[in-house]
């Protein structure tokens, strides 16, 4: 250690620990500096205060030479006796507690042709808020007169204050006092702050802004201009600051003050480039991967695939044969039977040729907690080393999206199994109400008590409505005494909280009607005081709503207004639950006034909280649920940029609270800087128990995704999906042939190093004229890589170096962030097309992974033991077929797009490729489909097959390819893991939506391609989660629509069919049993298929509409009398009450009885 002398006595103080990636680099004569814990010198004056030393001082002391100070570091590793400061302590100042709680209180608004402004909100919901991370939590009132502010508080709730003397001043206050005097207004002596450059107010470097503060020079801005050039001078090789990441091992013992020796980072190369070297405490353990891809078994795999190329060349075989034999009776029977076959074969081999590589994977979470989150010596404290992740919500009308809903989804995430620091919550209201944003509100305080419970005694799902909703002994596997007491409390807590939500329509209406009427009062009192002449004229008051602090709401409001209505109205932005700590924060014994429940040894730390709602203003498109997807994007990127980003339909939960840690044990992997995204299946609760519309889709979601993992990996379907953020932003992935990482990899990269064509100057063109957010893009990428501990990495990162705590907000970040959310920022962008969710398709989730796909990056498909995530589906079957029907709109726009798989590059695999052509034609099939389920009516109406006769041939290519159909099933089912019933479901609606929905989005997507017809959808209703009487009681509803006359046009000519045949051969001389009974058994298969639909008109009082009878009957009957008309039947009948008799040549004729 060094030596100190007594007068003046100087003191060793720790410099605060910043990001690796954001320290600010300063001038280095020695390059074997390390990231280790440094000493600054300071003396001590008379009042307790310490004052940086200068090297001059040091020079004049005489205690330190000034070529000692240059040539080595003084370490003072964590010993016993030594340990560590607290990071967020010495990092942070009363300035910044103060910065940090004026962004957390206040709602930030701007947008286009307006200044950013911030409302600073002591109230935000009319209950009380306990957290301290929330907005308007409660605290003490400034003592300066004339000032009704809350004092600044630290991450416990409790009060800060800036002098020794214990004077409570608030942040606007202390401000002032700072700015003019420099005195504390209580004892009358200067503050003790400002010695220390870490101590400088964050607000007064704050850009100049329409926000309340003094003006000052550079921001927050600055430090990330600072962290672009020194990546700059990373790649041009002047100074590397790589070797400060790398260093992880200590050295222990009592003023242990050591160079560091060459071997630590492999020395220098000969292009003077520091060579890879990775001191780790994991360095000696054997490597162990943390995810595993199983194949498929070979007795099953095998045959299975076999099958396939059995029945494919079977089915040339029947198809030309069926050519070669065509019915000279009934040529038209022929021709369209044979059209449809050939399609159906073709279609076929899309659907089943990309399922012949299946697997399965699993994940090691014992391996990541291993590698990432366990304390070493490189790491006593047991930070997290895994990256952060930014979690995406949208909603968009809360009549339709209950707000019920959306806070258990929210309260579920803001609970799960992950380093509370690096996560991030946003919320996405594209329809600006004010309902939802005090829904949220109340979501955050009562996470304030359900998140350190679900912590506290290991709760799962921590969705509270679907916990208190499971039947079972709750009391199973806990271990914990007081486990049934706190149930019973936080059971009672969140009864009250449904009624604080469900009444909120009601509290919001009532008290805006209040306030209005208060500013009706006053409008008229100043008329009359004006002159009375004009009182009795009608006072025109803008029905406005009004947030709980008494002030406008900015966004929508229940009467539109100009800037108040729902496509019309600014941005908003607040932050309700502000950046944690970095160090865990234990919660507080049982009180009863104070704390509910025991939280002593629970960490009740939240993750961070934002609720945005973007601005739009008429004549800007906003390309809907993909235009607020990327507004998410590129706010988040401003405020948290975690490298990955999870989104969730606002009727999504997180069911897994560690499916986050299964998804990164794939990210984190070797070869996981390839992967863009991880998709999860998609699960529901709700329906049926005979799933009737088959709305599981366990067919696809475990045996079609499951096969394209095997390939490229599974398509994106709109939830439940973690993306990689920079290859959402439309680069290429890492190269494949690329040798194994150098040194020179081991920092971030810039966007140009991953795009060729990218030019620096091209940058806003691409992503907007946000700096900060074309700054963040190599951060996120850098720390997205996976550890460089394997040589199959690609590129990777040092271990340890996402350790550090992260930055606090401050109000010019947050303009940032109001700023990127503006109506006007994509203009003149790449927003939409190449970067981020891609607009012009209903079904843009689709076209975003394809995107992504052909690009080259792969996706993986990860199957949690337990449900990742569980969501609601429409089980009524209206709602269900107009689901249907918009994704399959959004197939046929793909279509017909330059989406079209035909035109993707070289990247895109073949197998893939045939999986993406499947998406865009699948809805033609409906066409064939159509057709082919009149055939057995109108083969038995006119007597005539679509074969002359059925010869052996026929029957043997028919017995070969359904056995080879039923095998193909029983082997999918058993390598997915369906279940024959889920299986035939499937197939029952397979036939049902092709002939419905899927044929009207094949006539809009024509429409809106050759005549330029716009189509419209409406949002799906989600159900509120409330107790009914009946959970299914929507199943049994029936709604009229027009997607329902074909089906039961299909089945009422079947059935009419069935009928006329039975009658003809009943009164036929010679009565053709045979062929009456082969051709009523494709009639009965058709109306199988359609029982579910049948049942589902029945409803469960037989409440079907007449309508739906009646014009169903006469179109029946219309298309049989025609029918008949076009071609009568042999035999020579001209009466409608005579019909000639039938099929092969017999001529008798029969009547109706």
């Amino acid at each position: 250690m060094a030596s100190l002398t007594n007068q003046p006595s100087k003191k060793a103080i720790r410099s605060p620990e910043r990001s690796s990636y954001s320290r600010s680099s300063q001038p280095a004569t020695n390059n074997r500096g390390s990231a280790g814990q440094t000493v600054k010198f300071a003396r001590r004056t008379s009042s307790g205060r310490y004052v940086s030393l200068s090297r001059e001082d040091l020079d004049m002391s005489g205690e330190l030479a000034s070529g000692d100070y240059m040539n080595y570091t003084v370490h003072i590793p964590p010993t016993p006796d030594n340990q560590p400061m607290d990071d967020a302590a010495a990092s942070s100042s009363v300035a910044a507690k103060a910065e940090e709680q004026y962004v957390s209180n206040s709602l930030f608004t701007g947008g286009f042709n307006s200044v950013t402004r911030a409302h600073l909100m002591d109230k935000v919901i009319e209950s009380e808020v306990s957290h301290p991370q929330m907005a308007g939590s409660k605290g003490s009132s400034c003592a300066m007169p004339a000032c009704d502010g809350k004092i600044m508080r630290d991450e416990r709730g409790n009060d800060v204050t800036p002098c020794e003397c214990r004077f409570k001043i608030c942040r606007d206050c202390y401000m002032d006092a700072q700015k003019d005097t420099g005195l504390c207004p209580g004892c009358k002596e200067p503050y003790k702050v400002g010695d220390y450059e870490e101590d400088v107010p964050e607000f007064t470097r704050g850009a100049a802004l329409s926000l309340p503060g003094p003006d000052g020079g550079g921001s927050k801005r600055d430090s990330r201009n600072s962290n672009m050039s020194m990546m700059k001078r990373n790649q041009n090789g002047e100074f590397d600051h790589n070797k400060w990441l790398f260093e992880t091992q200590g050295t222990y013992g009592y003023g242990n003050a050591y160079w560091p020796p060459e071997e630590m980072y492999g020395g220098e190369d000969e292009d003077g480039m520091m060579k890879r070297g990775i001191l780790d405490s994991s360095a000696d353990k054997p490597w162990k991967p943390l995810s595993r891809k199983l194949p498929i078994p070979n007795s099953i795999i095998s045959p299975y695939r076999l099958l396939i190329a059995v029945r494919l060349v079977v089915l040339c075989f029947f198809l030309a044969w069926r050519i070669k034999h065509p019915n000279d009776d009934a040529l038209w029977l022929w021709l369209m039977s044979v059209t449809c076959e050939i399609w159906f074969a073709f279609s076929w081999i899309l659907d089943q040729i990309p399922k012949v590589c299946p697997c399965n994977r699993s994940t090691d979470l014992d391996v990541l907690r291993e590698k990432f989150d366990l304390p070493s010596p490189s790491n006593p404290t047991g930070r997290s080393d895994l990256p952060g992740v930014d979690f995406f919500v949208s909603t968009a009308d809360p009549d339709k999206e209950p707000p019920l809903v959306t806070a258990n989804t929210i309260l579920s995430i803001l609970a799960v199994d992950y380093p509370v620091e690096k996560l991030a919550c946003y919320i996405s209201d594209d329809g600006g109400a004010l309902l939802t944003f005090e829904a949220m509100a109340e979501a955050c305080s009562f996470a304030d008590l359900w998140v350190p419970f679900c912590k506290k005694h290991d709760i799962e799902p921590r969705n509270p409505e679907s916990y208190f909703s499971l039947k079972g002994d709750p009391t199973k596997n806990k271990k914990r005494t007081d486990f049934v007491k706190d149930r019973r409390r936080v059971k009672r807590e969140y009864d009250e909280f449904k009624v604080r939500i469900n009444s909120l329509p009601d509290s919001i209406r009532r008290r805006s009607d209040a306030f209005n009427a208060r500013e009706e009062m006053k409008m008229l009192k100043q008329m009359r005081e004006s002159g009375g002449s004009e009182a009795h004229e009608p006072i025109k008051v803008k029905k406005a709503t009004w947030m709980a602090d008494g002030s406008h709401w900015p966004g929508t409001w229940a009467v539109p207004s100009t800037d108040h209505a729902k496509g019309d109205h600014a941005g908003i932005l607040q932050v309700m639950l502000k950046p944690p700590s970095c160090d865990p924060l234990m919660g507080g014994s049982y009180d009863e006034d104070k704390h509910l429940l025991d939280f002593s040894d629970v960490d009740i730390r939240l993750p961070m909280f934002v609720y945005m709602s973007r601005e739009k203003r008429r004549g800007y498109e906003h390309n809907k649920k993909a235009g607020a997807m990327n507004a998410l994007v590129r706010c988040s990127a401003v405020l948290s940029n975690g490298p990955f980003m999870l989104n969730l339909d606002c009727d999504h939960y997180v069911y897994n609270c560690k499916a986050v840690r299964e998804g990164m044990c794939f990210m984190m992997d070797r070869g996981g800087e390839d992967i863009c995204y991880i998709q999860f299946p998609q699960r529901f609760e709700g329906i049926d128990p005979s799933d009737r519309y088959a709305n599981h889709n366990t067919v696809f979601f475990d045996g079609n995704m499951r096969a394209l993992d095997g390939i490229q990996g599974p398509v994106y379907v709109g939830t439940g999906t973690m993306f990689r953020r920079f290859a959402l932003y439309g680069f290429d992935p890492p190269q494949a042939d690329k040798s194994p990482q150098k040194a020179a990899d081991a920092h971030p990269l810039n966007p140009i190093d991953f795009d060729p064509d990218l030019d620096v100057n091209l940058l806003p063109k691409r992503f907007g004229n946000s700096t900060v957010l074309a700054e963040s893009i190599p951060i996120a990428e850098f720390q997205g890589r996976p550890i460089a501990d394997h040589p199959a990495v690609k590129y990777g990162r040092p271990p340890g170096i996402l350790r550090v705590p992260r930055e606090p907000l401050d109000a010019a970040t947050v303009a940032e962030a109001v700023s990127v959310i503006s109506c006007w920022y994509e203009d003149k962008t790449e927003w939409g097309d190449r970067v981020g969710w891609i607009y012009g398709s209903v079904t843009e989730d689709v076209v975003t992974g394809y995107r992504m796909h052909n690009r080259g990056w792969r996706s993986v498909y990860c199957i949690t033991k337990r449900d990742a995530f569980r969501g609601s589906a429409p089980i009524n079957l209206t709602d269900r077929l107009h689901q249907v029907l918009r994704w399959a709109t959004g197939s046929v726009e793909i279509f017909f797009s330059r989406n079209n798989a035909f035109f993707a590059s070289r990247r895109l695999k073949f197998l893939q490729r045939l999986a993406y052509l499947n998406v865009g034609i699948y809805p033609f099939t409906s066409i064939c489909l159509l057709v082919y389920c009149f055939l057995p009516a109108l083969s038995l109406i006119s007597g005539h097959f679509i074969v002359k006769n059925l010869n052996i041939a026929f029957l043997l290519y028919l017995l070969t390819i359904t056995i080879c159909l039923i095998s193909l099933a029983l082997l999918e089912v058993k390598w997915s893991g369906v279940g024959l019933e889920e299986w035939w479901r499937n197939e029952q609606f397979w036939l049902t939506s092709g002939t419905s929905a899927h044929l009207a989005a094949v006539v809009q997507g024509l429409l809106k391609v050759i005549a330029g017809i716009e189509i419209s959808f409406t949002l799906t209703s989600k159900s509120a989660g409330e107790d009914n009487d009946d959970i299914y009681a929507e199943l049994y509803l029936v709604k009229w629509s027009s997607l329902m006359i074909p089906p039961i046009v299909i089945a009422m000519v079947n059935i009419i069919a069935i009928v006329i045949a039975f009658s003809r051969t009943i009164y036929s001389p010679i009565p053709q049993w045979s062929k009456f009974i082969g051709g009523a058994f494709f009639s009965f298969w058709v109306l199988a298929h359609l029982y579910p639909f049948a049942k589902g008109l029945m409803g469960r009082r037989r409440k079907t509409p007449t309508i739906v009878f009646v014009w169903s009957g006469l179109i029946a009957i219309t298309l049989s009398l025609l029918w008949i008309a076009i071609s009568p039947p042999k035999g020579g009948a001209t009466t409608a009450d005579q019909l000639g008799g039938g099929g092969g040549g017999g001529g008798a004729n029969f009547q109706f009885p």
